[in-house]
């Protein structure tokens, strides 16, 4: 970023590739985790998933188009897929929030991370959500 180039500016213009850049990571990420390393996914985190993975490709394509229309669809999906990851950061975090609502095998309760005290699977999937809101937000904002 060139000085004097504030960050709002920079979002406008590079936000899609941005959260394209983020919805891969997420969507590596949750396959890692449960490919590669054997966690299996409860299911608030299949429907964190479900909101998370077409990005990858919708955004992917916004991108390539600079198609800044894509907020129409990104944000809901976002917003929706970080106030799942809210209520199941909470479910592992707050013992008052644990409602039996998760009907697999795979309890919602158990976190299978949990760096420096506080970052989960909800809490990254969260963070990522929150992200590709901001950037794709910013990429249609008209200036």
């Amino acid at each position: 970023m060139r000085p004097g180039r504030p960050l709002g500016r920079v979002l406008h213009e590079y936000g899609l590739y941005l959260a394209w850049v983020v919805s891969l990571v997420a969507t590596g990420g949750s396959l890692y985790f449960s490919e590669v390393l054997g966690f299996v996914p409860c299911e608030l985190c299949w429907w964190q998933r479900v909101l998370m993975y077409p990005q990858a490709l919708i955004l992917g394509i916004a991108s390539y188009r600079d198609d800044r229309r894509i907020a129409t669809y990104a944000l809901p999906m976002s917003l929706i897929g970080a106030s799942i990851s809210t209520f199941h950061y909470l479910q592992e975090k707050v013992p008052a929030f644990r409602a039996p609502i998760c009907g697999g095998d795979v309890s919602c309760f158990t976190p299978w991370i949990n760096w420096f005290g506080f970052i989960t699977i909800p809490f990254l999937a969260l963070t990522a959500f929150l992200l590709i809101a901001l950037c794709v937000w910013r990429a249609a904002a008209r200036d």
